[in-house]
């Protein structure tokens, strides 16, 4: 984990703790997110793992929980109309539910639905995490073959007031993760 890169989307997730470690700010939206990562991949040395740190909305999870985000799903990839299951991504030989490898946490397992669109609405038992970035980078990781850890503080309950709620948990989730991942640090030696 000494190599490891530690991605976020906004710098207001890190507030300022994460100064010790190799920080990637994304930018949000998937679109971001991958082309960030990969410009950083290809001009630097191959990190030993990808950690990925955010908030993420829940209506699973309860705020201010920190969860460890095991498998992924394009939430706002719906090809349906022409006979493809939801959230796969057409004649792709990713799986619609990507499942990542990288270490193993006590935190409680999450599936990540990311979209490019702020969650208020959450509904549907198929995944119990909202955020705009994970998909995108577990994609490139298990392309790439990079482990891959994705930690999320619930920020809010993706639901009409999930907008207020984020910007009051920014400090307590930044906190809270690095707490997690001293935790993971000290398990792993």
């Amino acid at each position: 984990m000494k190599k490891s890169l530690l991605t976020f989307a906004l710098e207001q997730e890190a507030q300022g703790h994460f100064s010790d470690y190799n920080c990637l700010f994304t930018g949000v939206g998937k679109i971001n997110a991958a082309f960030s990562l990969l410009h950083y991949l290809s001009e630097n040395a191959r990190p030993s793992c990808i950690v990925n740190l955010g908030t993420a909305g829940s209506a699973t999870f309860n705020a201010g929980q920190t969860v460890h985000c095991t498998r992924f799903i394009q939430r706002d990839m719906d090809v349906t109309p022409l006979g493809f299951a939801k959230y796969q991504t057409p004649f792709s030989e990713i799986p619609t539910i990507l499942e990542v490898f990288g270490p193993e946490t006590n935190l409680p397992k999450a599936c990540c639905g990311t979209g490019d669109h702020f969650d208020i609405a959450h509904t549907g038992d198929d995944y119990d995490v909202v955020d705009m970035e994970g998909y995108a980078l577990a994609h490139i990781c298990h392309k790439k073959q990079i482990p891959f850890l994705s930690l999320k503080y619930i920020s809010d309950g993706a639901d009409g007031q999930a907008h207020e709620h984020w910007e009051q948990a920014l400090e307590d989730g930044a906190k809270a993760l690095k707490a997690a991942l001293k935790n993971i640090l000290t398990e792993a030696s």
